[in-house]
Parts: C-alpha cells; structure tokens; sequence
C-alpha cells in the first residue's frame, strides 16, 4: 500500500506543486479507472454473460458492476485526501466516513447476492437443501453472519479494538450456552436436519408419540406438522432429533402400501374370495397398477380364514380415504357374492342348575 501511495504521489507531483491540484488529478484518474472497470464489467463480460441459457450471470453482473466503481472512486478521494495532508483529526474523520460508505456498499451488495443465489438454489428441484426445506433457514444465517462481518470492519475502519468485545462476547456466550441449552440443542438438531435429510418439507410422517401428518415448515427451532384434521402441532426439532421418525413418504418412491385384513368362515371357496378382492383392487382408481396389488392367505384363525389385500396408492396421503373405500367395497361384495364374514362366537353348556330354595311359610 505505500509503494503504491509513493507511485501515486510521483504521478501527482508531474502537474505541479500544488497539493490540491494533485489530489484532484488522483481523484480524477480512479474515477476513470472505475468507468473503465465498469465499462469492461457491464460491456464486455456482460455480453459474453447474455448468451449462457439462465440468467444468473446476467443478473450477477449486474449487481457487482456499480459496486466495483463506487469502491475506486471511494479509494480515489481516500488518497486525494491523504494527498491532502489534512491534521490527524479531520483525516482520521475522513477516512472512516469513507470506508464505512465502502463497506456498506459492499453488505448491501452481498446481501443482494445472497438473495440472487438462494433464488437460484429455489429453482434447482434436485438441491438438498430446498428438498430438506431449510433453504429460507440458511439464508438467514448467512445474512447473520454478514452483518456480524459488517460490524467488525466497521470496528477496523474505525480503529476501534475489538479484542474486549470478542472477549465479553465469549463470556456472554457461554453465560447465554448455559441459560438457552434447549434451545441450542434444537438449533443443532436443525442442522442435523439440514446434513441427514430424514424427511422434507411436503413429507407424511409419524412421530414416535403417534401424531402423523404433512411436514409444512422445518424452522430454527422446530418442525410444523399438518394433521389430517387440520390441527398444526409444533414439535421442537431436539425431540425429533433425538427420536424415532418414521417417514411414509420416504424410500425410492413416495407411493404407500395399504393392508386391508380380512377374515372369511370355514368351508369357503379361497379362490373365490382371492378373485373377488382382486377385483375390489381393479376397480378402486386409487390402487396404482405399477406394482399390481395383491391377495395373500395368511393364516387359519380361531374362526375365519384370514386373508389380506395389498394395494399400492400414490400418496400417503390419501390412506385414510381409500382404506375406508376398499373397507366398504369388501363388505358390499362378499355380501353380493355370499361370502361370510365370521364373528366370534362361545357356546356356553350348563351341566348342572342349583336347585331352587324353597319359599318359607
């Protein structure tokens, strides 16, 4: 930095010995040199930009183009300023204002930046990220972490020592660590979240209290669960991290397999009874073919034949819907076809009656 002040000075002194004439020339030339940075930012990369297929790079150039000539011309009146040779008070001043115009410029810039690239990342269907549903989560942590870096050049521009305030910050937080253990515990089962992926944002899943429903938001501190009657519960992501979840949704695809049990009597035609769930299958628009369900005998009860139909549906969604369709169709064509349903039946025998106690007279 001062070799290139002393090349500077020896450029300005060339016009004469006037300070303030030299400081206007330096002044000048950065301008220029922050047109020409402009002109080769917006013009020539610019148009090399414009041919790709999205719209990112165009955008991109856009937002740092001005930036990069606000930030030459801010370093051109520094030095014209330098070159100056005002007392130590007013430069001091000086300066300060002009790096703390510098530094805001360029928050305000990468705060855009952080917007453009988590709008780009909201497009991309395959990310991670947005399938967890943490995207807006990460974008506000980044936008924390940019305004603690914007506080602390401030301080450096400023010249203001920050090592008693990163010293009472650590105290602070370790105080706050203590204070704020669950909610900590939570913020880093979010992140967990994040890294693990067990479920997204549109998932049905069931907690290990019993509660299922659609995940609507994973937040910082928790994750929001839809049930099917339109109640939102609110479950704090360290129980979820710490607990068994399981994700119907999951798995290579998101169709669900619905079991409808099913007892017949004794003495049945099985054949009969397989042909007719398999015809219930058929017929329910909601059982996909791709896999084609089933029927499977499984075991001889106390006092029915037991049988089960497998069918697959698209949505785990819609479970309660089509077990309560396939439930009526079942009882409506066993009725149809005479096919029995049991029900559990005791036969009492009575060997001996007590005898009847004669009335007094």
């Amino acid at each position: 930095m001062s070799e290139l002040l002393a090349k500077i000075q020896q450029f300005a002194e060339l016009v004469g010995p006037n300070v303030y004439l030299q400081a206007a020339i330096i002044a000048t030339v950065f301008i220029f040199a922050g047109k020409i940075a402009d002109w080769i930012i917006s013009g020539i990369i610019g148009r090399i930009a414009s041919r790709s297929s999205n719209n990112f790079d165009d955008q991109l150039v856009g937002l740092v183009h001005r930036p990069v000539f606000l930030s030459l011309v801010l370093a051109g009146l520094a030095l014209a300023t330098i070159r100056i040779g005002l007392p130590d008070a007013p430069l001091f001043i000086t300066l300060g204002i002009l790096k703390t115009i510098a530094i805001f410029v360029w928050y305000s810039t990468l705060n855009r930046l952080l917007a453009l690239i988590v709008r780009a990342l909201g497009r991309n269907s395959d990310s991670k990220v947005l399938q967890t549903g943490m995207l807006a989560l990460l974008h506000n942590v980044m936008k924390v972490v940019l305004v603690a870096l914007t506080g602390y050049f401030l301080f450096l521009a400023w010249k203001i020592d920050v090592t008693a305030w990163l010293a009472s910050a650590g105290i602070v937080g370790l105080a706050l660590s203590f204070a704020a253990k669950d909610t900590l515990s939570n913020l880093f089962a979010g992140v967990s979240i994040i890294m693990d992926a067990p479920y997204k944002t549109g998932d049905f899943i069931i907690l290990e209290s019993g509660e299922r429903g659609v995940v609507t938001d994973i937040g910082l501190r928790s994750t929001r669960i839809l049930t099917r009657d339109d109640i939102e519960i609110t479950v704090p992501n360290g129980i979820i991290g710490n607990g068994k979840i399981i994700n119907e949704a999951g798995g290579p695809s998101e169709t669900h397999r619905l079991r409808v049990a099913v007892g017949v009597a004794y003495g049945t035609d099985i054949d009969h009874v397989i042909e007719t769930l398999q015809q219930i299958a058929a017929d329910n628009p909601a059982i996909v073919h791709d896999p084609e369900p089933r029927v499977r005998f499984r075991m001889f009860g106390d006092s029915s034949l037991n049988f089960e139909l497998l069918g697959w549906i698209a949505q785990p969604v819609d479970r309660g819907r089509v077990m309560h369709e396939l439930n009526c169709a079942v009882y409506k064509a066993f009725e149809k076809n005479g096919i029995q349903i049991p029900f559990p039946q005791r036969d009492l025998h009575v060997r001996t009656m007590p005898l009847a106690e004669t009335p007094r007279s």
